[in-house]
């Protein structure tokens, strides 16, 4: 997947599309047209286009895969760091409880790394090393069930609006009954 799932190809799926690339580098030099080879290949025209012109001013090794778009932020090594420093807790870090978040970790890659991450690149980073959200088993120990419980019964019912009459009506909304 690309960048948002992913941030990018995969080593696997940048070698396969360069295998692709150089099926169609061994096509041009048989003559063959683009919209052949773009079937064949199962790619669209526009991406033949690209690698025919490629492929004319330098030859197939124009068409050899340049590596991954982007060297990550965080080496393996320093991962391996933020690991520590995140089973440290957010607690030894200066936050006033145990909840890690994702703009609490980017706010300690930035204080402990100096590198900046957006809050979808450290959960992009996160799942890349196996991570995954997790929720609370149990309630929070702050949770304050009177202030609950009278949100509930005071401000509730005026956000959910009145009850549906219990009499049967229409499902024409130019009727007036219906409304």
């Amino acid at each position: 997947m690309r960048y948002a799932q992913g941030g990018g190809l995969t080593d696997e799926r940048r070698a396969l599309r360069e295998k692709l690339r150089m099926e169609a580098a061994e096509r041009f030099a048989q003559g063959d047209e683009n919209s052949v080879i773009a079937h064949d290949l199962r790619v669209s025209i526009r991406s033949v286009q690209r690698w025919r012109r490629a492929w004319s001013q330098n030859g197939p090794r124009a068409l050899a895969s340049k590596g991954p778009a982007s060297l990550p932020l965080l080496s393996d090594e320093l991962f391996a760091v933020l690991e520590r420093e995140l089973a440290r807790g957010p607690v030894a870090h200066g936050w006033p409880d145990q909840t890690w978040t994702l703009s609490r970790i980017k706010a300690l890659i930035g204080r402990r790394f100096h590198k900046r991450y957006t809050v979808q690149g450290v959960a992009a980073l996160l799942k890349r090393h196996g991570w995954s959200c997790q929720v609370p088993a149990r309630r929070a120990i702050e949770r304050n069930e009177t202030a609950v419980t009278g949100w509930v019964k005071e401000t509730w019912p005026s956000v959910e609006g009145p009850w549906r009459r219990s009499t049967p009506g229409s499902s024409s909304r130019t009727r007036p009954s219906s409304r």
